[in-house]
């Protein structure tokens, strides 16, 4: 499986990503090029490189008619965008469909963001600084970039977000700032001694639309390293490093729980299986077995994570009238597993993915399908045909 991996250590900015990224490409000269002629009005992608705090990579420069948005004379038609706007602009470049999703989803969930923040309607959202051309040029390069480099799976750190205040269109903000905190929730952060503002609205957009995972690097075969360079100078590199390589198929180490009972109850032994459940086991299962004096039995099994085994154990001797259990130690080969939400004809329903050991494969989230089938008055087969495919459930039997 192909994994990219981002380490934010100090933060996320969409010049960084574009830059980090920009060195995993086989071909960078050739994606600047193919870039700079989508036609995104007055904007020319240029990578530099370049050192910061002793460590060498990429920094780009998004040049707006010749010149850094930054250092370039004010430009009244550059800046307070509505979304609208926005995407009229995206409209018109020769973007693949799947990356030209993925910006304007980048920048919806910007708009969400500051509609909540302001109290307005999405709709009602100007859009100041992620606005800009260089902004625009920023999200899309990056939407771009994964893309054509296609992992299956992006992961990357916690996020470093600074501290102090940062000066923008609204005023002097606390770090993070408002819209982008609301881009972060739910999201893994970390603050810090380093003054400023180190994860951007765009930057915690861009990630909160690819990575899956937070945590720390998985194991993988390193293929390549990728640098993206912020301007900012601290008492540590300002870089952004992206990883790009095959993801190890993965194996862990789980406990197994066992004890016979012959004096519960199906009702009782299934109430004891919902807290063990509930109390962290991975799964647990019933086996007829036949005990001594020729009594049928029931084996119950429990499979467990090591830090969980003295929960499970005293749940085990809450809820069964058991006297003992044994435990064993197994390894076992897992499948890497992630979730999506994506919006079908009928709403919303979850994905789940496996992937590993060579095998690819997902499934509609049963609970959602049984949910549509119920409010929608279809089968469940006409439910999962309409919820992945489309199909007119007048059609299926």
């Amino acid at each position: 499986m192909r994994l990219l991996y981002l380490d934010c250590a100090m933060g996320a900015a969409g010049d960084m990503l574009c830059a980090a990224l920009l060195e995993l490409h086989p071909d960078p000269e050739g994606f600047v090029a193919r870039f700079n002629a989508l036609g995104i009005p007055g904007v020319e992608l240029r990578p530099e490189k370049t050192v910061n705090g002793g460590v060498s990579g990429t920094h780009v420069h998004m040049l707006i008619h010749g010149e850094e948005e930054g250092e370039a004379p004010a430009h009244p038609h550059h800046h307070h965008r509505h979304l609208s706007d926005v995407e009229s602009i995206l409209d018109a470049l020769p973007l693949p469909e799947a990356a030209a999703r993925d910006v304007k989803a980048v920048y919806a969930s910007i708009a969400g963001a500051e509609a909540r923040v302001h109290g307005r309607e999405v709709s009602e959202v100007h859009f100041h600084e992620v606005g800009a051309l260089d902004a625009i040029a920023d999200v899309t390069a990056v939407c771009l970039l994964i893309h054509e480099l296609k992992p299956d799976r992006v992961c990357a750190s916690p996020i470093h977000v600074g501290s102090g205040t940062v000066k923008c269109a609204h005023g002097v903000l606390p770090v993070p700032a408002p819209a982008t905190a609301l881009l972060l929730e739910g999201l893994p952060i970390c603050g810090g001694e380093l003054r400023g503002e180190l994860c951007t609205p765009t930057g915690a957009a861009l990630l909160r639309r690819f990575v899956r995972d937070f945590g720390p690097l998985p194991p993988m075969r390193l293929e390549k390293l990728g640098s993206g360079l912020g301007t900012k100078t601290f008492d540590r590199p300002n870089c952004l490093r992206a990883f790009l390589g095959e993801a190890e198929d993965a194996s862990d180490r789980v406990l197994e729980l066992q004890c016979n009972l012959d004096d519960m109850t199906g009702e009782e032994i299934a109430f004891a299986s919902e807290r063990l459940l509930e109390a962290g086991a991975l799964d647990v299962w019933t086996q007829a077995i036949q005990m001594k004096k020729g009594r049928p039995g029931v084996l119950l099994g429990v499979l467990c994570r090591p830090d969980r085994r003295e929960e499970l154990l005293r749940c085990l001797f809450l809820h069964t009238s058991t006297l003992g259990v044994r435990e064993s130690e197994k390894r076992r080969a897992v499948l890497d597993r992630e979730e999506r939400c994506e919006d079908g004809p009928l709403g919303p329903v979850r994905v789940k993915r496996v992937s590993g050991w060579g095998t690819l494969r997902e499934k509609t989230e049963y609970e959602d399908l049984r949910r549509l089938a119920l409010e929608q008055g279809l089968s469940l087969r006409q439910a999962r045909a309409l919820a992945e495919g489309g199909s007119d459930p007048a059609e299926i039997h």
